[in-house]
């Protein structure tokens, strides 16, 4: 194609990340000038984007006894925390870090629902003084430690159980978390005998069971398989006298990285009720925990042409931004959006691997792009908005970015660039 009839590239996955005027814009600001004024790599954030993932399913609960929270390890920051702890979201935790945060920003604790397969003396009785919602147990060991934490300080901690259903989620190996070898949760097989055991220690009140099957889910059928055994479960112990109050079925709906199409929450909560009224329990409470499906498209990362490298086999873009910045190409071989902010139609287009200036061969962001580019240009990564900036590090001693949500034609920066003085000043030398 002639480069003057290349026709714009269209966005995936967000309305709120458009081409105006031949400029890649967040809402009302454009890419380009945001990478002008505030350097890069930099993620972009678009409030609007993260609103609508939430009122899809704010639309999906309606009416019913359905709790939504926000699984937070896809992206902490405190300005994506803040707007959901204002839409009315919980929150899904996985260390005392994440709950300060949560505080942080005004969260409501009673909404808070603690994770994680580690969890610390020091983390429970924090979560127990700021009177989280429940604790999603994953082994006996760790029922036995929190019934000593909570008889300590005179408490009784509320538990859910998470039970591993073994379901395959048929996703990637590294984000399923539902299947027997998998380290998360109880066996199905064992988990009568686990509610047994927290029934019977002083310091818990069963309250609910909880199952995580994966991510980047996008299909039903996953989902209604773990409830079903779910369900199973639940008679084997309500003919025990373990009243159970609500289901937590995790989270994991997919996003459009390319051309899927993401399973929407109303469908999966349609089917879910659908399944609970035909087995009897369509009186419990549900409770979702949603982490990337409300964040995954909401976010681009924006990163500028350092150099254009061509050899004999391969065309490289080498860009500012590297493997620290967003590891999910090289660690689970991830495919991203590779967008030019400001397209060029004075240019061929070619063949390229987007790489970083990490010095490592899995630095890589992008493989087999076509793009047409020069040196000095601004790409935008589309789908960064989860596991991101949050999975972000400092190998070969770099700063990490900055982030800004922008908030129709305004923008704010929400976590400064960082700097080398920052990162040398924990450290000191032997003398």
């Amino acid at each position: 194609m002639n480069a003057a009839q290349r026709p714009l590239p269209t966005p995936v996955g967000s309305p709120h990340f458009a081409y105006r005027d031949g400029v890649l814009h967040a809402e009302g600001v454009s890419v380009a000038e945001l990478a002008d004024r505030l350097g890069t790599p930099l993620y972009v954030y678009s409030r609007a984007a993260l609103r609508a993932a939430y009122g899809a399913y704010q639309q999906a609960v309606g009416s019913r006894n359905v709790l939504v929270c926000y699984g937070m390890k896809a992206n902490s920051n405190l300005a994506v925390l803040r707007e959901f702890a204002r839409l009315g979201a919980g929150f899904d935790i996985v260390s005392e870090g994440e709950l300060q945060r949560v505080l942080a920003v005004g969260g409501d604790p009673g909404k808070v629902v603690f994770s994680g397969v580690g969890k610390q003396a020091y983390e429970m009785r924090a979560a127990l003084e700021a009177g989280v919602k429940c604790f999603n147990v994953e082994s006996v060991a760790e029922l036995h430690r929190l019934s000593d934490v909570a008889t300590a300080m005179g408490r009784r901690a509320p538990v859910s159980l998470r039970v591993n259903p073994d379901v395959d989620p048929r996703t990637h190996p590294y984000i399923s978390t539902g299947l027997k070898e998998n380290k998360f949760g109880i066996a199905i097989a064992e988990a009568p005998q686990a509610y047994r055991t927290a029934a019977s220690l002083p310091g818990l009140d069963v309250v609910g069971v909880d199952c995580h099957i994966g991510s980047q889910i996008t299909e039903v059928s996953p989902y209604l398989d773990a409830l079903d055994k779910l369900l199973d479960l639940l008679d084997t112990l309500a003919a025990e006298g373990v009243t159970i109050r609500h289901l937590d079925l995790g989270g994991g709906l997919g996003i459009r990285y390319s051309d899927e199409t993401p399973l929407s929450p109303s469908l999966l909560l349609d089917a879910v009720f659908e399944r609970l009224r035909t087995r009897g329990y369509g009186d419990r409470q549900i409770v979702m925990e949603p982490g990337r499906s409300l964040v995954g498209n909401a976010g681009v990362l924006v990163t500028q042409v350092e150099y254009l490298k061509p050899t004999e086999v391969k065309n490289f873009v080498v860009v500012d931004a590297a493997m620290n910045d967003l590891i999910r190409p090289t660690l689970y071989e991830a495919y991203h959006g590779v967008l030019a902010v400001a397209p060029r139609s004075d240019e061929p287009s070619a063949l390229y691997d987007v790489v970083g200036p990490v010095c490592e061969s899995g630095d890589w962001l992008a493989r087999d792009r076509e793009l047409a580019v020069r040196q000095g240009d601004y790409l935008a990564i589309e789908s960064a908005g989860a596991y991101g900036m949050v999975m972000a590090s400092n190998y070969n001693t770099r700063p990490r970015a900055a982030e800004v949500m922008v908030d129709g034609d305004r923008f704010h920066v929400v976590r400064g660039r960082e700097t080398v003085a920052q990162l040398l000043a924990l450290e000191s030398t032997v003398e």
